[in-house]
């Protein structure tokens, strides 16, 4: 059987096991950490998952390259327009397939594209592809393809940049389509003047058309398309939805051998340290790593919403594994926790202490229980403190005090004296005679010197000797029982009532003024610097 205590050479080795494992541990919750986060950002930033831009302030939109999409990852429907490594991979997670009408929107312009390079514009073909387009151009705008993924301002983005560039840029040429009808040509230059009058559909119909992009160039307009409103149709989708009516979200099955690992390192640990520390039992060991909880609880299935909340366990493992130190992090936050209610706990406290003093007073408890002791009160030694402390404050008195005021007492005591003999005929005659005018002065010195030795010999003799003890006992009691009879007398103890209660009323007043009037920001800088100090020492 091993000895429950390891050599003291073995305990560094341990020590580092234990710190490598709690290493390993922590980087493991950080990349789940790092899941979730991701999980739960994906659908906001998939448009950056998708095209790899990003719109900076003031600043020109950098575009990142993203690895494209492996054939391993297979979409759920139609094979997208656009598609990257992570769309790709992750879109069957979120339930995302591409949108059917916006796909076969993009289908059909890659299809006029292959048509204008083999027939050329003026072929049936494209003719009829082009009436095509104007119609799904219609139904997109009309049924607003992207509501499902709730882009709706992505659609506005499309018809504001279509409107601009018929209506702006490309004026003069749409103005030359719709010469031949003097009514769409009218509406078309009230549009041109007014941004309010431009419509979406006639943008649509003129673009689409074999005279505008005979006039404009067909290549130019589509390089157009692909550079200005291709992207914003490829960020569109569709996400099914469950039974419950939620949209679909399988995040639970790539957190699944994480609730897991983490289920069971929390129970094995949780155990451990009930058997390390005998007066923790499994289940206080269970509630002391209670934040351990939210790493393995089943967010992919509940409560979704609050997985990040896995970063309070991430950080104190990362902390405890030494790969991150959060103390200062903790002390900024405890302090201002505390600078937030110190004043008001403080107070609280303070008054409510005070005010039970007062009552307690109010109601004679104190002075019963100074001086009424009652039998079956409670006792730590079976000793009366208070005759202990009178005596201990004698013993002080007479075998440490007075032996060094002893001069003090001696100079009071001839002053005392010379000044009630000096108002003496008889010594003042006597002072005058010639050859005994020290005489007096002698004689005081000695009586002094023998009156104090005699007074601290026969206290000290009183205190060692067993008789005098007992006597010096039996006065202390009597005096303090004497002080208690009086003290009880109804009209003394209403007047120590009456001042002691006003006297901590004074206190709780001028406590609570002093405390408002402290900045609790700058007793905490103190606090600051004095632990500064003290780690520098």
């Amino acid at each position: 059987m091993l000895s429950p205590q390891l050599p003291p050479a073995r305990k560094p080795l341990k020590r580092r096991q234990n710190l490598w494992f709690e290493r390993m541990m922590a980087i493991v919750a950080l990349a789940n950490l790092g899941l979730v986060f991701f999980d739960l950002t994906y659908i906001p930033l998939r448009n950056f998952w998708l095209l790899g831009k990003i719109k900076l302030p003031l600043l020109p939109t950098l575009t990142l390259p993203l690895p494209p999409a492996p054939d391993i990852c297979k979409p759920l429907g139609e094979k997208p327009d656009r598609a990257t490594l992570i769309t790709a991979c992750y879109d069957r997670t979120k339930g995302i397939e591409a949108y059917r009408d916006t796909q076969a929107y993009l289908d059909t312009v890659n299809q006029l594209k292959q048509q204008l390079q083999q027939n050329g514009l003026q072929s049936a073909a494209v003719t009829q592809t082009l009436r095509s387009l104007r119609e799904q151009s219609t139904l997109m705008v009309s049924e607003n393809w992207f509501t499902v993924a709730e882009k709706s301002g992505t659609l506005e983005k499309v018809k504001d940049r279509l409107r601009d560039h018929l209506y702006v840029e490309n004026a003069s040429v749409a103005a030359r389509v719709v010469g031949n009808n003097p009514a769409q040509r009218a509406t078309f230059e009230e549009g041109v003047q007014r941004k309010a009058k431009r419509s979406t559909q006639t943008a649509f119909n003129i673009f689409w058309s074999p005279e505008y992009l005979a006039q404009a160039g067909a290549q130019q307009e589509l390089d157009w398309f692909d550079t200005h409103i291709r992207h914003l149709i490829q960020t569109n989708y569709y996400r099914s939805i469950e039974e419950n009516g939620e949209f679909t979200n399988q995040f639970w099955l790539l957190d699944a051998p994480f609730v897991i690992l983490f289920a069971i390192e929390f129970l094995a640990r949780t155990w451990y340290i009930s058997r390390q520390f005998k007066s923790v039992s499994w289940r206080d060991a269970i509630f002391w790593r209670w934040y351990d909880v939210l790493l393995f609880f089943p967010f992919g299935i509940l409560f979704y919403s609050w997985a990040w909340l896995r970063i309070i366990p991430v950080a104190i493992r990362l902390h405890q594994a030494r790969l991150v130190d959060l103390e200062r992090l903790r002390e900024q936050a405890t302090q201002g926790f505390v600078g937030g209610i110190a004043e008001e706990l403080t107070e609280v406290v303070v008054v409510q202490v005070l005010s039970q003093v007062q009552q307690a007073i109010r109601q004679g408890e104190i002075v019963r229980w100074l001086l009424q002791p009652k039998p079956n009160q409670i006792t730590v030694n079976n000793v009366d403190e208070i005759a202990e402390l009178i005596s201990l404050f004698i013993k002080l008195t007479v075998y440490q005090v007075l032996p060094k005021v002893q001069p003090d007492v001696e100079a009071l005591l001839r002053h005392n004296i010379e000044a009630v003999l000096n108002q003496a005929p008889a010594y003042q005659t006597l002072k005058t005679v010639p050859g005994l005018s020290e005489v007096p002065t002698q004689l005081i010195d000695r009586l002094i010197t023998e009156v104090v030795q005699a007074t601290y010999s026969t206290l000290t003799t009183a205190l060692e000797d067993p008789i005098g003890a007992e006597l010096t006992k039996r006065l202390v009691q009597n005096f303090g029982q004497t002080l208690g009879d009086e003290v009880q007398q109804q009209h003394v103890t209403d007047e120590l009532k009456s001042l002691v209660n006003d006297l901590l009323e004074e206190l709780k007043l001028n406590y609570v003024k002093r405390s408002a009037e402290v900045d609790v920001e700058t007793l905490l800088e103190e606090t600051r610097q004095l632990h500064q100090s003290a780690r520098k020492h």
